[in-house]
């Protein structure tokens, strides 16, 4: 710290952070229209390193250099944070110089020649087809809740959908004389999701015998209620499928593998890997190729457990 500066305590930021802070997800909201969870990610991330910077000798944005960011980084490893959280942080702390540079608060970008940490190339975990059955087959269509679940199961392995677009269903968004979905994704970019008979069927069920008695002041246009009549969170929905797939027998399962299981089931099954793209709403065919070696990694198993000189 210079020789006149003032002391700062712990955890408390320059004058000035705060504001710039708030004008950028101020920025995201409104100019960009990013969803409420990326602009609460973006804070999180953001308010972490402004803390980091807070017991440094930083007295104001313009005084930020590539050494900060880097031992930034170099701490969250030391803390052995994963690869891809420390990614999506240094994604976040780039991503808010850019908007302060060209604000014109800063005159650089003090991160931009950083590369973020090489990511695990872990596949995505999927379900096999007799462990889905199991899963979408469990719940008990008896009751009402049972119900509820059963269509909701089916309708994101059906759809392939993230948590979050089935929880954000709308009943505009449902066309099942055609049998397709209207799914407001990433980016509000609209794309159509086909649905199997099976899948129109127990959606129609729930929407005619479950929803209206389910239905309340504060419903709206969701799709999928809880019993008091609030649209259905997705914290909520992930808890239903861990619990409906620990009391099945099957692997720790989140309503994600579910996503991976479709376009996992789908390329087994011969489909172009350009319409799965289309189908699960992926901007890049780059991440849906990370599916290809889910399908190559099974069929390398298949081999190694049934060919008689896969083991010599």
């Amino acid at each position: 710290m210079p020789e006149n500066a003032t002391p700062r305590l712990p955890g408390v930021w320059p004058e000035g952070f705060g504001e710039a802070l708030a004008n950028f997800l101020g920025h995201l909201s409104v100019e960009r229209g990013r969803p409420r969870n990326t602009i609460d990610s973006y804070r999180t991330d953001i308010k972490a390193f402004f803390d980091f910077l807070s017991r440094s000798d930083v007295g104001s944005l313009g005084e930020i250099s590539p050494g900060h960011v880097e031992a930034y980084l170099k701490g969250l490893a030391a803390r052995g944070l994963k690869p891809v959280s420390r990614a999506r942080k240094l994604s976040s702390v780039k991503g808010f110089f850019n908007y302060l540079h060209d604000e014109g608060v800063i005159e650089g970008n003090p991160g931009f020649a950083l590369k973020g940490p090489r990511r695990d190339a872990s596949l995505p975990k999927a379900l096999g087809k007799e462990e889905v059955e199991r899963l979408v087959n469990f719940p008990d269509t008896g009751d009402s809740a049972g119900l509820l679940h059963k269509a909701m199961l089916e309708v994101i392995y059906a759809g392939g959908l993230r948590v979050s677009e089935l929880c954000g269903l709308t009943l505009s968004q449902v066309h099942l004389q055609d049998g397709f979905l209207r799914i407001r994704g990433k980016g509000s970019k609209d794309r159509l999701v086909p649905l199997g008979e099976t899948a129109i069927m127990w959606l129609g069920r729930y929407l005619e015998e479950v929803r209206p008695g389910f239905r309340g002041p504060r419903s709206g246009q969701a799709v999928f209620l809880s019993a008091n009549g609030i649209p259905i969170c997705r914290n909520a929905f992930y808890r239903v499928v861990t619990r409906i797939a620990r009391a099945a027998g099957l692997p720790p399962t989140s309503p994600h593998t579910l996503r991976h299981s479709f376009a996992t089931h789908l390329l087994e099954g011969g489909a172009d890997l350009r319409a799965v793209q289309m189908m699960l709403g992926h901007s890049n065919l780059s991440t849906t190729e990370i599916y290809l070696k889910v399908e190559d990694s099974r069929l390398q198993e298949v081999h190694r457990r049934h060919h008689p000189r896969a083991l010599d």
